[in-house]
């Protein structure tokens, strides 16, 4: 028991050293060179922001395997626990509550400042948005919480007759497990359904915040998440289909660049004369609906330039080049075609076990399971692996949503080009949707996961909290991510494999 305890406290230990430097080497290679050497607090946010997201899915494995210290038990609460789980969630999940309703949206209006103005002003603007802000949602979470920040428990009242204690145990078997001879079963299994009750009583308030904030990140994730999870890997196929398949000629590139730099002067001066309206204080509807247009379409050239570089690589290495490019194109089949098996898993398990009652089958419970008797972190790696994917499977859908709907921003995440705003967009989403994808995978493997902390915080709280019980009694999260992933498959078989077009059109003010 004790090599157990010591051993989880150091693959915790470990895990989270990991996780920070994993967190810096992705900040390096996305950033974008204009941020080099500048943005340090955002930049100390998207670490810290990427650490805490990481950590909160790797505390699941974690919480599954500090219940093993108590196998031996008979009950939980007759050993002593390697690690205080429930606090830790509450921690982690306040700290991910402060950073996205509070940090990040005060990097981001710091960022995005007008670059004229001094230092000085840029932080009392940010300051005055967050504050705010944070009035906002502290009267709201007061009021709310004042009012139905109580949890109601159905519970069922049992009580039974004074028996004689047997001097032998031969007369009881499966068909007589009671001690009177006459009863086949025991009160518990008779009791009348007017002993069933309602045991109501407050909930904390750190349990409170999580809950809501689960509830606001399990809207997004269910879009998000649900349009992403089939996006994911059939634009990874997608790609591969349209990859180019040989190298041009040298007149055809000069053809190609000719009318992209067109494509780029328009670009610049549409840019230009947003930004004089911006100026004169003419941001209207109109105007959010030009930038939205040309943000769309620098997007569309950036990757139209990235494919004609890859169909005509230059430089003393050109061969090696185009060598590496048809080998990222077979990579992207290889990780499309497994993120497609994940995806139809996922739909599937979600369907088998959560969505019909009863279920007709653990499915990837089992599996992990399995696996774990294999190898005891073979199991916790793949219930790790299925819960990031959730998370990739958000940005996804937020990318393509943004693509297709003007009232939702693109924050593109490119290697070498992420702009900090970009950056720091991403992140709040994937703390504020990290909440909703625990909830979501202790909920869907419930069997895997049973009596552990984050059952208690989500499963039995969260799920008889007043006003939000029924969303979860219904399923209608669940339902709406496997709706969302069965349109956005019907939509991208008829729509998705077409080539994105430049519209060119850009109705500036006059």
């Amino acid at each position: 028991m004790g090599d157990f305890n010591l051993a989880l406290v150091i693959v915790a230990v470990v895990v989270s050293v990991l996780v920070l430097l994993v967190s810096f080497y992705l900040l390096i290679n996305y950033q974008h060179p204009d941020d080099a050497n500048q943005a340090y607090f955002p930049k100390l946010v998207v670490v810290l922001g990427l650490a805490v997201a990481a950590i909160s899915i790797l505390m699941l494995p974690a919480d599954v395997a500090n219940r093993q210290a108590c196998r031996h038990a008979i009950y939980n609460g007759a050993c002593n626990l390697t690690l205080p789980m429930k606090t830790l969630w509450l921690i982690v999940y306040i700290v991910d509550a402060v950073l996205v309703f509070l940090v990040i949206p005060f990097a981001m209006f710091y960022y995005e400042g007008d670059l004229d103005k001094s230092v000085g002003k840029r932080l009392k603007s940010a300051l005055i948005w967050v504050f705010c802000s944070a009035f906002v949602c502290a009267l709201c979470l007061g009021i709310l919480y004042t009012l139905i920040g109580k949890v109601d428990f159905t519970v069922r009242h049992l009580s039974s007759s004074v028996q004689t204690f047997p001097s032998t145990w031969n007369q009881f078997s499966s068909g007589q497990p009671c001690i009177s001879p006459l009863t086949k079963q025991c009160d518990a299994y008779v009791a009348p359904p007017s002993s069933e009750t309602t045991w109501t009583m407050r909930t904390s308030f750190p349990e409170y915040i999580v809950a809501l904030a689960t509830i606001v990140g399990s809207v997004l994730f269910t879009i998000f998440g649900g349009v992403g999870i089939a996006c994911l890997p059939l634009s990874l196929i997608t790609a591969f289909v349209r990859r180019p398949k040989a190298v041009i000629t040298r007149s055809q590139y000069i053809k190609e660049a000719t009318e992209m730099a067109k494509k780029a002067r328009e670009l610049k001066k549409a840019a230009e004369a947003l930004h004089q309206e911006e100026r004169n204080g003419k941001k209207d509807r109109k105007w959010r609906k030009n930038v939205k247009s040309v943000e769309k379409e620098l997007l569309l050239l950036e990757d139209d330039m990235k494919a004609l570089e890859e169909m005509y690589p230059q430089g003393e290495k050109a061969e090696t080049t185009w060598a590496l490019t048809v080998l990222s194109y077979m990579g992207k089949l290889v990780l499309g075609v497994v993120g497609l098996i994940v995806s139809i898993a996922w739909v599937v398990h979600i369907v088998l076990y959560l969505l019909i009652d009863p279920p007709l089958s653990p499915f990837l419970n089992e599996i992990f399971i399995k696996l774990d008797s294999i190898w005891g972190l073979l199991g916790t790696a793949a219930f790790a692996f299925f819960c990031f994917y959730l998370l990739v499977a958000v940005i996804a859908g937020e990318m393509m949503l943004g693509l297709k709907l003007v009232f939702i921003t693109i924050h593109p995440m490119k290697w070498g080009a992420t702009l900090m705003n970009s950056f720091l967009f991403n992140v709040g989403l994937i703390l504020l949707c990290s909440i909703s994808v625990i909830q979501f995978c202790s909920t869907a493997f419930g069997y895997y996961a049973q009596a552990t902390a984050a059952q208690e915080i989500f499963g039995h709280t969260l799920e008889s909290l007043r006003g939000i019980k029924y969303l979860y009694k219904y399923n209608v999260f669940q339902y709406g991510f496997v709706a969302f992933a069965i349109i956005t498959l019907f939509y991208y078989s008829c729509f998705g494999w077409r080539k994105k077009r430049h519209t060119g059109r850009f109705q500036l003010s006059s």
